[in-house]
């Protein structure tokens, strides 16, 4: 196992709707009613697949005509949710790189505002090379987001370990044959890695 292939969001950068919207809908139980009937992990997963924006806001606004301001600001004001790196696991990256680890990114993310993000983060040039869900219209944990990592960069599964906070996507990754870590904190997979021999 020489190859690591990261998840971005929560692990790399952070990324937490909640820090813009806490503002703009400041009564809690008002806010869990949104993040579960508006905007949810189903439309943002839609989004994240390839859905251009605006049909995914017209699509909300249609539904939920009350909040309209509110659904666009998820486009207009993206980057309020998107704070900045973690330092930390960024640090981790460039120890991996500093020893000529080949190292990938695998992330679900619309490819309309990738593009945004990429120039804030220059760390993400280290990386022999990503791909981002929305770019080829599939999101993890399906499998065959995985098989289109292996391929796209002429990987094997077997030399390779997945890090990703979310439980699902490490099993994803699994499924097809990648080592899978779950991320919790740069500490964890500061050992994790160490103990594969990585670090």
């Amino acid at each position: 196992m020489n190859t690591v292939v990261f998840d971005l969001g929560n692990v790399l950068v952070e990324w937490n709707p909640r820090r813009l919207y806490e503002r703009l809908i400041p009564d809690a139980e008002e806010l869990e009613r949104f993040f579960t009937q508006v905007i949810n992990h189903d439309w943002i997963e839609a989004q994240d697949a390839g859905r251009p924006f605006a049909e995914g806001i017209a699509v909300l606004v249609a539904a939920h005509p009350l909040y309209e301001s509110e659904i666009r600001a998820f486009r207009e004001r993206w980057e309020e949710m998107v704070p900045g790196p973690l330092a930390d696991t960024v640090a981790i990256l460039g120890e991996l790189k500093a020893k000529a680890t080949p190292l990938y990114a695998l992330t679900n993310w619309s490819h309309e505002t990738f593009p945004i993000a990429r120039p804030r983060f220059p760390f993400l040039d280290w990386f022999d090379g990503i791909v981002v869900s929305g770019e080829v219209g599939l999101v993890k944990p399906d499998a065959r987001i995985y098989r289109h990592l292996l391929a796209r960069f002429g990987l094997k599964a077997a030399d390779c370990v997945f890090i990703d906070d979310a439980p699902a996507n490490v099993a994803g990754a699994e499924a097809v044959g990648i080592a899978g870590l779950r991320f919790t904190s740069a500490a964890q997979l500061r050992r994790d890695l160490a103990r594969l021999g990585l670090l």
